[in-house]
């Protein structure tokens, strides 16, 4: 009898908050995971945690030459998932920074864009992407235009490349608030009074989100698709 080999997952951005969640939900379905991070220590600490055999790598994602390496050593990767983050580029609009703008497109947007187009080479037929965006992209919440912007161009692109890298199947998870280290530089106030807009009244868990993403990679059926995970803050 023919062995079945594991599924090969990477995750950017898998040392925290919904990336880690992700990572360490699918290592516990029997994927192989990869995470991908800048920071060793963090590494070290996430794959203990998630455990299952899984593996890290300190790359920059921003930096398209070391995804592309990565993923030439790792020959086949059947899904990838894009959960790299930043808070730059929020504030209102008359005083947005357009500096700090820049570097919230650099640090979200572009990371994604570039670890999409870098595991192309490597992705199969039957290969999933999935892009983790945020509520802000459709919102319209005064003082996050700068991350409308960010999210939206992300999520922007999805039924696009649904249809163009098909069979292969793009999508993406739009969490709400989510209980997250991303809050922790943020006043307890927002994150509580933010968290009470959505009709659950209540922050979401990152371990929410990642039952979405591996929905969304499980599902052969489901190709160009923005799943809300945010307690039903987009209907407000």
């Amino acid at each position: 009898m023919t062995a079945t080999r594991q599924f090969q997952i990477v995750v950017i951005g898998g040392t925290s908050g919904i990336g880690l969640a992700s990572a360490m939900l699918m290592a516990g379905r029997g994927a192989a995971v990869t995470i991908v991070g800048r920071d060793q220590g963090r590494l070290d600490a996430a794959v203990a945690q998630i455990g299952g055999g899984a593996r890290g790598e300190a790359i920059d994602a921003a930096d398209g030459d070391a995804l592309r390496a990565l993923f030439r050593r790792l020959g086949t990767v059947d899904h990838l998932v894009i959960a790299a983050s930043g808070g730059a580029g929020a504030g209102p609009f008359a005083s947005l920074d357009v500096a700090a703008l820049r570097r919230g497109f650099e640090a979200k947007f572009w990371v994604h864009w570039t670890a999409a187009q870098a595991v192309l080479d490597h992705l199969p037929d039957t290969g999933s992407i999935t892009f983790i965006t945020a509520a802000s992209s459709r919102l319209a919440n005064p003082g996050t235009s700068g991350l409308a912007a960010i999210n939206g161009a992300l999520e922007h692109m999805v039924r696009t490349l649904a249809r163009e890298l098909a069979p292969r199947r793009i999508n993406a998870v739009s969490p709400g608030v989510i209980d997250t280290p991303w809050w922790d530089d943020k006043p307890d106030e927002l994150f509580q009074s933010a968290s009470k807009q959505a009709p659950l009244g209540r922050p979401g868990e990152a371990a929410e989100v990642a039952d979405a993403v591996a929905f969304l990679i499980g599902n052969r059926f489901v190709t160009g698709v923005i799943l809300d995970v945010d307690g039903g803050l987009h209907l407000t």
